[in-house]
C-alpha cells in the first residue's frame, strides 16, 4: 500500500497558508490526486476552515492548541480523512504563531507513522509586511522582540522559506527583502512566490515533491520567550447571524466591519497580527482580510453578491487584551449593521490569549 504525502506548511499569522494550501490542493487535484487537509487553531470555529469547505476542499480541524500540543487528535483527524476520503495528500495548516514544529511534528510524524505517511519538506511562508521591520532589527516592528523571537524561529526550522505576496511588492522591494532574507539565512533555500496569483508556485509544488534528508531543523529553543510572545497575541473567534429586512452587498459588509474594527487598534496600540472574517449564505460566501495594522484591507475571496441573512465567522490576532479585542468586535459589527437596518445575533464567542505551549512529543534530535 502506497504512502500518503504529508504536506505541512508553516508561516506567521496572515503569511497566506491558507490561500497556498487551497491552491496546492487545486494543483494535486488537477494531476487526479486526491487531497484532504486539516487545519489547526488556538479556538473552536475557524475562518480558514470554512472558507475551504465552501470552495469544495474536505477539512478536518484540530481545535484547542497548536499541532504540536495535539499531536494525537491531529493523527486522528488525518486517520478520519484516510477512512473517508482516502487521500493521496494531505495538507497541513498549523497555527501562525507557533514554532518548533520540526521537533514536535514532523519527526515524531516521521519515526512514528513512517510506514504511513511520507513526509514532504518543510516549507515556511514569510510575511512581508511583519517580515521586513523585525529583520531589519526596526523600533517600530510592530510586535514586541518575544513576539518577533517567534517569527525568527519559524524561519530558522524551514527547509525553505517561501517570499509569499510578491504580488503586492515592487521589484525593487522585492531584491531588496530577498537579499535581507538570504543575508540571514544563508543556508535555507528562498523561493518567491504569490499564491494569490500562481506566480512562481512552480518551484514550490517542485520542492513540496523532493525526497531526502528534509524535516531535519531541530531548534534550540527558549520555551519561556516563546510562550510569553505568543501570549502578547488577544486571540478571538466569533460566530454571528446577521439579518436584514432587505439584501445587502456582502462584500462592502466585510470590508467596512474589518475597516471599523482596525480603528479601535490603532487607537489602543495593538498591532494587528491577522484579522479575517468570512461571510456565508445559502448562495454565496466571500472572505476579507487585515494582516497588519498599516496595511490595507484586503477581499481575498469576493461574492460579488447580496444577501439578507448570513452567518459570520470573524477570527482576530491582534496584541491587545482579548476583552477591548472582544468588545472591539460588537462594535465594528454593530455599526455595519446600523447603517444596513441588521440586526446581529452573537452566537459563539471565545477570547483568550494563547496558553504555554507543552508538545505531546519533542524530539532532540532528528531520527528521520
Amino acid at each position: 500500500m502506497s504512502r500518503i504525502r504529508f504536506i505541512m506548511i508553516g508561516g506567521f499569522l496572515g503569511a497566506g497558508k491558507t490561500t497556498t494550501l487551497a491552491r496546492l490542493a487545486s494543483h494535486y487535484q488537477a494531476q487526479g490526486r486526491r487531497v484532504g487537509l486539516v487545519t489547526n487553531d488556538q479556538a473552536q470555529n475557524l475562518v480558514d476552515t470554512n472558507s475551504l469547505r465552501a470552495q469544495g476542499l474536505t477539512v478536518e480541524e484540530v481545535p484547542g492548541a497548536c499541532f504540536c500540543c495535539r499531536f494525537d487528535e491531529l493523527v486522528d483527524k488525518v486517520r478520519k480523512l484516510e477512512e473517508n476520503e482516502r487521500p493521496d495528500v494531505i495538507l497541513a495548516e498549523p497555527v501562525g504563531s507557533c514554532t518548533d514544529l520540526v521537533a514536535t511534528v514532523i519527526q515524531p510524524m516521521k519515526d512514528l507513522y513512517g510506514t504511513r505517511f511520507e513526509v514532504a519538506p518543510y516549507a515556511v511562508l514569510f510575511k512581508p509586511s511583519h517580515g521586513r521591520k523585525i529583520l531589519s532589527g526596526d523600533d517600530d516592528a510592530g510586535f514586541s522582540p518575544k513576539a518577533a523571537y517567534i517569527f525568527r524561529k519559524q524561519l530558522e526550522e524551514a527547509d525553505a522559506i517561501v517570499l509569499n505576496r510578491i504580488d503586492e511588492l515592487a521589484p525593487a522591494g522585492l531584491e531588496e527583502l530577498s537579499k535581507l532574507v538570504s543575508r540571514q539565512y544563508s543556508q535555507v533555500p528562498l523561493l518567491r512566490v504569490s499564491a494569490k496569483s500562481g506566480v512562481g508556485f512552480d518551484a514550490l509544488s517542485q520542492l513540496l515533491d523532493q525526497n531526502g534528508a528534509f524535516g531535519r531543523r531541530i531548534l534550540e529553543i527558549d520555551y519561556d520567550t516563546y510562550a510569553e510572545g505568543e501570549a502578547e497575541l488577544g486571540w478571538l473567534n466569533s460566530t454571528v447571524f446577521v439579518q436584514a429586512g432587505r439584501p445587502f452587498a456582502l462584500d462592502d459588509f466585510l470590508l467596512e466591519m474589518i475597516a471599523d474594527l482596525r480603528a479601535p487598534m490603532v487607537r489602543l496600540g495593538g498591532e494587528v497580527a491577522h484579522l479575517k472574517v468570512i461571510g456565508l449564505s445559502d448562495a454565496t460566501y466571500a472572505v476579507a482580510n487585515l494582516v497588519s495594522t498599516a496595511s490595507e484591507v484586503e477581499l481575498s475571496l469576493p461574492s460579488r453578491a447580496t444577501a439578507g441573512e448570513v452567518d459570520l465567522i470573524v477570527n482576530a490576532r491582534v496584541a491587545v487584551d482579548p476583552n477591548e479585542l472582544q468588545q472591539a468586535v460588537v462594535n465594528a459589527i454593530g455599526s455595519a449593521c446600523a447603517s444596513r437596518a441588521a440586526r446581529a445575533e452573537f452566537r459563539q464567542t471565545q477570547s483568550l490569549r494563547p496558553g504555554r505551549p507543552v508538545p505531546t512529543h519533542r524530539y532532540a534530535a532528528p531520527v528521520g
